[in-house]
């Protein structure tokens, strides 16, 4: 969407606020031996304490066959986007690499975000520098999101820190607009040409989310239908923010918790 009154931009504003938090609070509840539905309800319970509404639940993409069945999407190791954690049986073992991504609704409008743990001790060196490397191509994403841009600019931020580490990172997998929807246009890839794509206008709100693995970044279909899974088993990572394209640069709408 394109924010334009004072009433949207407090909306999103808080909505983000309030999703950072609940994010937080759920990522401090990652540990060996938790069940990612356990994580489900808690991430309800805050929803509803917070009198927002979960942006995920019910949801159905052009691509499923069915609604989405979760409030939270907590996908593990090789699974890198899209588990529900109300229907995927998991429980959450010593040096997983664990993503979060969640969604609310605040006063009628969407926010996203997403962040990957390790929990317990890692396993390896590479988890660890997955993570970070992953997180870095977020902050280099949302650096080029700047008025008069492209979202190309941000593809392409986003592709030389993969490239910088060697990652790999699905094609067929991007960040979106958001806003009056959970998925609006423009396509926000993570990778590109500079200058190509959509032009960055004031008040455009955007997920921006770079998904990278230790292997060649192919996916398949998980069996549920909803995630997607490393088709070579490598681990996986994925962060997300929210984010407004200011006069000012971007403005990071699930940034704080404040």
């Amino acid at each position: 969407m394109i924010a334009t009154t004072q009433e949207e931009l407090a909306a999103l504003r808080e909505g983000g606020r309030r999703l950072a938090r609940y994010l937080g609070e759920l990522a401090a509840l990652v540990a060996p031996g938790v069940r990612t539905s356990a994580l489900e309800e808690e991430a309800r319970k805050k929803i509803i304490a917070g009198g927002d509404e979960p942006a995920f639940l019910g949801y159905r993409g052009r691509r499923e066959k069915h609604p989405y069945p979760a409030a939270l999407c907590v996908s593990i190791n090789d699974v890198i986007v899209h588990s529900p954690a109300s229907d995927n049986g998991r429980t959450i073992e010593d040096g997983d690499v664990v993503c979060l991504d969640f969604g609310v609704k605040h006063k009628g409008l969407y926010t996203d975000h997403a962040i990957t743990i390790i929990a317990g001790e890692p396993r390896s060196e590479d988890d660890v520098r997955l993570v970070v490397g992953t997180k870095e191509a977020l902050a280099a994403g949302i650096k080029a999101a700047r008025m008069g841009k492209t979202t190309g600019d941000i593809g392409h931020a986003v592709e030389r820190v993969a490239k910088k580490y060697g990652f790999g990172f699905p094609r067929n997998l991007s960040g979106h607009g958001v806003g009056r929807a959970i998925h609006e246009e423009p396509h926000v890839p993570n990778f590109g040409a500079p200058g190509s794509g959509e032009k960055l206008v004031e008040g455009l709100v955007i997920a921006i989310e770079p998904m990278m693995t230790l292997g060649t970044g192919e996916l398949v279909l998980d069996e549920d239908g909803h995630g997607y899974r490393t088709k070579d088993g490598s681990r996986t990572a994925h962060f997300e923010h929210t984010v407004l394209v200011t006069k000012n640069g971007p403005e990071v709408l699930t940034g704080h918790s404040r």
